[in-house]
């Protein structure tokens, strides 16, 4: 099983940050390789949504189920994919008024040995990505950091 461990230090907000995670609507926007994102159902509670992901000609698509306690943090099941089991977690730590701490894990594993040839590479590349990705995001969206 794979394993995906992030954690960085940003000068924003935890709700900043926890909101940014949480609009899967607009990962397109700036997820080089999401090519689409369809919302399933957001609530204070949870959010369900399936992800359209492609890297270097490999297509596939996910969808999990991210349980939410605001700002602090997500918890992410899958619900249907190419993966015999996909859970990880976000968690978004308040650290003074516009700075906080962004972690990231995941554990993963592919429902067949040619899903881990074919899509292995590429979940790989999108999963360490990820974190920088979204700091990137905060950027665009709230301005330059303000720590």
């Amino acid at each position: 099983m794979a394993l995906v461990e992030k954690s960085v230090l940003i000068a924003y907000s935890d709700r900043q940050m926890f909101d940014l995670v949480d609009r899967c609507e607009d990962y397109p926007l700036f997820l080089p390789w999401c090519s689409r994102a369809e919302l399933h159902f957001r609530d204070a509670a949870k959010t369900v949504a399936t992800l359209h992901v492609g890297y270097r000609g490999i297509r596939s698509h996910f969808t999990t189920e991210n349980a939410k306690r605001m700002p602090e943090r997500m918890d992410i099941r899958l619900v249907d994919g190419p993966f015999r089991h996909l859970e990880g977690f976000w968690v978004f730590r308040n650290l003074s008024e516009n700075t906080c701490r962004v972690e990231f894990q995941m554990h993963y594993e592919f429902s067949s040995r040619l899903f881990d040839k074919v899509i292995g590479p590429v979940f790989n590349h999108i999963a360490n990505s990820l974190v920088e990705a979204f700091v990137r995001r905060a950027r665009t969206v709230y301005g330059a950091a303000h720590a």
